[in-house]
C-alpha cells in the first residue's frame, strides 16, 4: 500500500522565487526513503507539504489513500509526524516526560492511554532512563530523541525527519538514525529521511535526489552514488566511505568502488599483503 502518494503536485511562496514543480512521489508502506539535494533543493519544502503545513497550489497528496484536504486535515496529520532540525524549537515543557506526553494530550487522549503511549515512546528512543530529566540541561543528541519521543506519542504511520541531525556532532547524528532505522524495523513505521548528510542515505531503501524543486534521481543508494559525475552537477559529493575507496584506486591501489566499509577494509588489506 502507498504510504504517501504526490500526483503532478506543484507549490511557489508567495512573491515568486523557489518553487515545487510538478512532482510525483510515491512511498510504500514501511520504506525508509532518504531525500537528498543541496540548500534550496526543496527538501524541507516537501515535508511541509505532506504534513499539510503547506497547502499545494496545484497536484493531489494522499496519506495511505486519504486525500490531504481541507475535510481531512486533522485525520492525515495524526499519520504523519515531523521532526524539524533543531530541538530547542519543538520542546514546550520543562521535563521529559511531560514534553513527551504534550501531543498526545493535545488531541484529548485518556490519561491512561497517554502514560502507555508515554511509556512506549521512551523506551523505544532509549529515554526511560531520563524521564524525569530537565530538557534544556540534556544533549544535543538526547533532546532529539525527546521530540521524536514526542512524535511517537502520536503513534503516527509516516515519520518525517527534516534535517533532524544537521545540528548534532557526528556521535549525536549516529544515534538519531540508529533510533529511527530501529524504528522502521521493529515498529513498521514509513521513514522519510530528508539529509544532506550522504552517509544517513546508506540505510535507505531508496533514496531520490531534488534539485530546483523537482526530483531529478530516485534508485537504491549504491545506485545513487554510483551516478558519481552526475552527483556533481546537483553539488553533492559521494558518502566518506566512497571517497576513500576512489582516492584510494587513483593512488594505484586495488580496490573496488565499494560504499562497504568491510569490504573496502577487506581489499585494502589484501593489496598489502601483496
Amino acid at each position: 500500500m502507498h504510504a504517501i502518494e504526490t500526483k503532478d503536485v506543484s507549490f511557489s511562496y508567495e512573491g515568486g522565487g523557489f518553487r515545487i514543480a510538478h512532482l510525483d512521489l510515491t512511498v510504500e508502506e514501511g520504506e525508509f526513503l532518504a531525500v537528498l539535494g543541496h540548500n534550496g533543493s526543496g527538501k524541507s519544502t516537501l515535508a511541509r507539504l505532506l504534513n499539510g503545513i503547506l497547502v499545494p497550489d496545484s497536484g493531489t497528496i494522499r496519506v495511505f489513500g486519504t486525500p490531504l484536504d481541507d475535510q481531512h486535515l486533522y485525520e492525515v496529520r495524526k499519520q504523519v509526524g515531523v521532526v524539524f532540525q533543531n530541538p530547542d524549537n519543538q520542546t514546550v515543557a520543562s521535563i521529559v516526560e511531560d514534553d513527551v506526553a504534550f501531543g498526545a494530550e493535545n488531541v484529548g487522549l485518556p490519561r491512561e492511554e497517554i502514560a502507555k503511549r508515554v511509556e512506549f515512546a521512551l523506551g523505544a528512543v532509549g529515554m526511560l532512563g531520563l524521564r524525569n530529566a530537565v530538557v534544556s540541561r540534556l544533549s544535543g543528541g538526547q533532546k532529539q530523541r525527546v521530540a521524536i519521543a514526542g512524535v511517537l506519542a502520536l503513534k503516527p504511520r509516516v515519520m518525517i525527519l527534516d534535517e533532524s541531525t544537521a545540528m548534532l556532532d557526528p556521535r549525536g547524528r549516529r544515534e538519531i538514525v540508529e533510533v529511527v532505522k530501529k524504528l522502521n524495523r521493529e515498529e513498521k513505521i514509513t521513514v522519510i529521511l530528508i539529509t544532506h548528510f550522504m552517509e544517513e542515505a546508506l540505510l535507505a531503501d531508496r533514496a531520490v535526489v531534488m534539485n530546483r524543486g523537482e526530483i531529478a534521481l530516485t534508485d537504491t543508494p549504491a545506485g545513487i552514488f554510483a551516478r558519481h559525475e552526475e552527483l556533481l552537477t546537483y553539488n553533492l559529493a559521494l558518502p566518506r566511505i566512497g571517497v576513500i575507496a576512489k582516492k584510494l584506486t587513483e593512488g594505484g591501489l586495488r580496490v573496488r568502488d565499494t560504499l562497504d566499509p568491510e569490504q573496502l577494509a577487506e581489499d585494502i588489506a589484501r593489496s598489502v599483503r601483496r
